[in-house]
């Protein structure tokens, strides 16, 4: 699920104010998952600065935007120069080939930790994907895992924490909005099958933990997972019945099988590289699409911190949808 940029402010960033005032790094910070960071940081006294490709007036008085991308040296030497801690949100979720997702998510990961060896060793926070588990799924997970392993053998390894986010769900994604569509059609077709499982993450859960890494100790281990608390998470069938409950979904949903997500996911690749474009569908994502567990195993942030996730899935969903239809998305 998607990261697009979203103005709505996290109820967790709202509650309380932090123990003490940081100076934050930020990468992806006009994202979806990094927009609510942001937010949720401003809004609790934080100074931050926010690495951007578009140059943009400060809109708050602890908020410096940094002009320049994940490729340039001197723009990363400003972002991370004298801070506490950085936030390396900013990833490549679509690409039309394999090296469009190593130059955005390993080389610019790669970029970012030189930049952070030649200043005062910050903590390191750092986003992934529970896809980074399955490297040999998609061109995308393999990235992922590639530039977790960059972190894991750089000189930062014991001042990072690298969270594995499953599915990030949430008002104003473009992302999943596909999946709400389809659970609320006459004919729903679903990539993989009904007993498919997954874990999921509501983004405001998922900003509102990453605001906790920065103001408390570095829990260990490195690596961590990071989900809405479900256990065994949930089947897509399951999914599908909560973002419209009551609908007959064995009925009323076509199962797609990979054969037939990975010739569409063909063809729009081949489209995406005449026109120039990034495809919303290819054969990497389709495997990701039909992979059967996707659910989180590994040591949860929960386990082994104070933070909590706050929405449930059925929760989550509802208020998802309800954005959905409030923004002519969805009838």
């Amino acid at each position: 699920m998607g990261h697009h940029a979203s103005k709505i402010i996290c109820r967790e960033a709202l509650s309380t104010q932090p123990t003490g005032r940081h100076t934050v790094a930020l990468t992806g910070a006009t994202g979806f998952v990094g927009g609510h960071v942001l937010e949720n940081l401003l809004a609790r006294g934080h100074q931050v600065r926010a690495l951007t490709r578009q140059k943009k007036p400060p809109d708050h008085k602890n908020l410096i935007w940094v002009d320049g991308d994940l490729q340039n040296d001197a723009a990363l030497a400003q972002l991370v120069g004298g801070v506490d801690t950085v936030l390396h949100i900013a990833g490549v979720i679509k690409a039309v080939s394999r090296s469009g997702f190593f130059t955005g998510n390993v080389d610019g990961t790669r970029h970012l930790l030189d930049a952070i060896n030649n200043a005062d060793m910050p903590r390191y926070i750092h986003l992934s994907s529970l896809a980074a588990r399955e490297p040999a799924v998609s061109a995308y997970a393999a990235s992922k895992a590639e530039a977790e392993q960059l972190v894991m053998e750089s000189p930062l390894e014991k001042m990072a924490t690298i969270l594995r986010p499953p599915a990030v769900y949430g008002p104003g994604d473009m992302e999943t909005l596909f999946y709400f569509k389809a659970a609320t059609s006459m004919l729903a077709t679903v990539p993989g099958k009904p007993d498919h499982r997954t874990s999921m993450i509501h983004v405001q859960d998922l900003a509102a933990a990453i605001v906790h890494l920065v103001e408390n100790k570095k829990p260990d281990p490195v690596l961590i997972d990071i989900h809405d608390g479900q256990p065994n998470g949930y089947t897509i069938q399951g999914v599908m019945e909560n973002v419209a409950p009551g609908r007959r979904t064995r009925t009323n949903t076509l199962y797609l099988p990979r054969w037939i997500l990975r010739l569409v996911g063909g063809i729009s690749t081949l489209v995406g590289r005449i026109f120039g474009t990034n495809p919303m569908l290819t054969p990497g994502k389709a495997n990701e699409l039909s992979h059967p567990d996707w659910v989180c195993h590994g040591t949860s942030l929960a386990d082994v911190s104070a933070w909590q996730p706050k929405i449930s899935g059925e929760q989550g969903m509802r208020e998802t949808l309800h954005w959905y239809r409030e923004h002519g998305f969805l009838r």
